[in-house]
């Protein structure tokens, strides 16, 4: 059942862009390295000393042409390379931080890949505790209530979580949860049955990116499995009705990345992208930037973008943002009072 349903006038057609930029929300879908925005890259390439494969900015810029997941994940690592202390992990928090308090975001619950970092000899300590101070700071100076949320690299093997696990147990106290990220396609989920098991048992939430380009068959792994409470992208689960029964029915959070979908190619445009489907099957969807940096916006352009593009409305975006409350991994408490602060938005709007 919904607990935080409301019915909300319509706003008009013009206004509609103002209720989304301003309305409280939470990121629940946000890779932490995919916010590296170039200008950051090639200040810390500089800082660090390491070469990259780009003359400048806008030549970085123009490699962002991708055809599916894969070849976004080859830049991707390449950004990455550029961390390598502390701060570089801070700076690379904060800025997006900023980003996100401008947004209105004020609940993110951020993604980061250890394994990208620790390969290249970069301690599990120095990835968490950059990370982990620029949360702390996001709390007091921006009034964002930020967290971490580790994930494993679904190309990698399960020996290799596990050790990526390990690394982390003693800093257990920085993060809230595991994910699994990465290539999709050849790699389900039971892949890791065992070592979400054991995170099941150090009683940490778990999440699984699953159903954005690999087939219904991986969100039911991910569920029956991996035995996740969220579904990340999920975008495949109209093509299953069961599927979608199981996920309204059980309240399971979709966290659907509209511009990453479109990016990706894992839909033709945005008109065609199917989060009015699955709202409409009464689905806890949720909207979310992915890798802002390297997909074309951040939350507000993300709804923005995707309202123009799907004729979505007011009660749409009330749903939506009270589903991403409703999602994150706060308690009840809190969730009430965002969506009180919620209610505040949409009355000034009514």
């Amino acid at each position: 059942m919904n607990t935080f349903s409301r019915t909300v006038p319509p706003v008009a057609a013009d206004r509609l862009p103002d209720l989304l930029r301003a309305m409280p929300k939470a990121e629940l879908h946000m890779h932490i390295e995919g916010s590296l925005e170039p200008e950051l890259i090639f200040a810390l390439a500089r800082r660090n000393g390491v070469a990259i494969p780009y003359a400048n900015v806008e030549e970085l810029r123009r490699a962002y042409a991708f055809t599916n997941l894969q070849s976004f994940l080859d830049i991707y690592y390449a950004g990455a390379s550029v961390l390598q202390k502390e701060q570089d992990f801070y700076d690379m928090a904060w800025a997006y931080l900023e980003r996100a308090a401008a947004d209105n975001v004020v609940r993110a619950e951020m993604f980061f890949d250890p394994q990208t970092h620790t390969e290249r000899g970069v301690s599990m300590q120095t990835v968490v505790d950059g990370l982990h101070r620029a949360c702390v700071d996001a709390k007091s100076k921006l009034g964002v209530d930020a967290e971490l949320i580790m994930c494993f690299l679904r190309h990698l093997s399960e020996e290799d979580a596990f050790a990526t696990l390990e690394q982390a147990l003693p800093l257990r106290d920085r993060f809230i949860g595991v994910g699994l990220d990465s290539s999709e396609l050849g790699h389900p989920p039971e892949k890791f049955a065992r070592v979400f098991a054991r995170c099941r048992e150090l009683g940490l939430h778990l999440v699984a990116h699953a159903g954005e380009e690999g087939p219904p068959a991986y969100v039911w792994s991910a569920l029956d499995v991996l035995k996740v409470e969220r579904i990340d992208h999920g975008v495949q689960s109209t093509r299953d009705p069961a599927l979608m029964k199981r996920l309204a029915q059980d309240r399971i959070p979709l966290t659907v990345c509209p511009l990453s979908n479109l990016k990706l190619c894992v839909f033709p445009d945005l008109g065609r992208h199917n989060l009015r489907e699955l709202l409409d099957g009464g689905l806890v969807a949720t909207v979310n930037s992915d890798d802002p940096a390297y997909f074309g916006g951040y939350m507000n352009r993300n709804f923005t973008e995707t309202f123009a593009a799907t004729g979505l409305g007011a009660q749409h975006a009330w749903q939506l943002a009270a589903n991403s409350f409703e999602g994150s991994f706060t308690d009840a408490a809190t969730k009430r009072g965002y969506v009180d602060r919620l209610g505040a938005v949409f009355d000034r709007f009514a």
